[in-house]
C-alpha cells in the first residue's frame, strides 16, 4: 500500500494558487480541478479533498487572497453553498464578495 499524500491545508492552498496563477486574468477554476492536480482522476481519492478545499478556500476568501464565485459573481465566503468557482482577486472584486 502506497503511502498517503499530505494533503494539509498548506498543500491544499498552494494547489488552488498554482492552478490559478496559470490562467488568464478574470478566469476562474472549479474545486476539483484543485483536488485532482493533488490526487488525480480517481473520484474516490479527490472526493476526499473537497470538505477541506473548501474550509482553505473559505479562509482564502477571508484574507483577500481569492474571490468565491456563484453564478459568475463574488459570494460571501461565510454564507455561499451550492456549486462555487475559485478566482484570484481583481481590481473590480476587492471589497465586493459581500454579495
Amino acid at each position: 500500500m502506497t503511502q498517503p499524500k499530505d494533503h494539509s491545508p498548506e498543500v491544499l492552498r498552494k494547489a488552488i494558487l498554482d492552478l490559478l496563477n496559470k490562467l488568464q486574468p478574470r478566469k476562474s477554476i472549479s474545486p476539483t480541478e484543485a483536488a485532482r492536480s493533488l490526487t488525480g482522476s480517481d473520484e474516490r481519492q479527490w472526493s476526499r479533498l473537497m470538505k477541506p478545499l473548501r474550509s482553505v478556500a473559505v479562509e482564502m476568501a477571508q484574507n483577500g487572497e481569492i474571490v468565491i464565485l456563484r453564478k459568475g459573481k463574488p459570494a460571501d465566503p461565510s454564507a455561499f453553498r451550492g456549486v462555487y468557482r475559485l478566482a484570484l482577486v481583481s481590481g473590480n472584486d476587492a471589497g465586493s464578495a459581500s454579495a
